[in-house]
């Protein structure tokens, strides 16, 4: 049985110029049989705006190992649950297929643990006519390929958080305070 009972990661891989496609993936990793296996069958119930789904590449292509993905953002139209249920699951289960190839999810666990994704999917991205279905697309593989890396190796370590504590502030304090 594996010993991963709770792991975090979370990644950003920013949008091409003029799209609102930025990704930001929060991922939780764990045993199937410890607290993120119970988070994860309790998801199976959908709650309103906020929907719930395992990660499928395709058609009868659930990916291992079995993944939930819900949104950050409340659901308003169809075409957003295209976008979500489309391109962004599909490069959801893509990154995570290529994180076992790659080795960064062991395939010998893939049936022992299951993965929780938070999904960032802007709104304005179902309003958008010029919208780039493949910016979608690389932003949440790539994010979702970090995160999961990030989550199974423990990065950032607390360490590296001390020491860029006074130079790294998020974004939305710029001008708010001065370290």
């Amino acid at each position: 049985m594996t010993d991963i009972i709770f792991r975090t990661g979370e990644a950003t891989v920013l949008a091409a110029e003029g799209q609102a496609t930025d990704a930001m993936p929060e991922v939780l990793i764990g045993a199937v049989t410890g607290p993120v296996g119970h988070a994860f069958a309790s998801m199976l119930g959908q709650t309103v705006g906020h929907t719930r789904m395992f990660v499928v590449r395709d058609l009868n292509q659930l990916v291992r190992p079995a993944t939930m993905m819900t949104t950050k953002a409340t659901i308003h139209t169809e075409a957003y649950v295209e976008l979500l249920g489309g391109v962004v699951q599909g490069a959801t289960g893509d990154a995570i297929v290529d994180c076992v190839i790659e080795g960064v999810i062991p395939k010998a666990i893939v049936d022992e643990i299951c993965l929780i994704i938070t999904i960032w999917l802007d709104p304005r991205c179902a309003e958008d006519p010029n919208l780039d279905k493949a910016d979608l697309y690389r932003t949440n593989y790539e994010a979702t390929k970090l995160a999961i890396r990030r989550a199974m190796t423990g990065e950032p370590t607390i360490d590296t958080l001390i020491a860029n504590r006074k130079t790294i502030k998020h974004y939305a304090l710029d001008g708010v305070i001065e370290y």
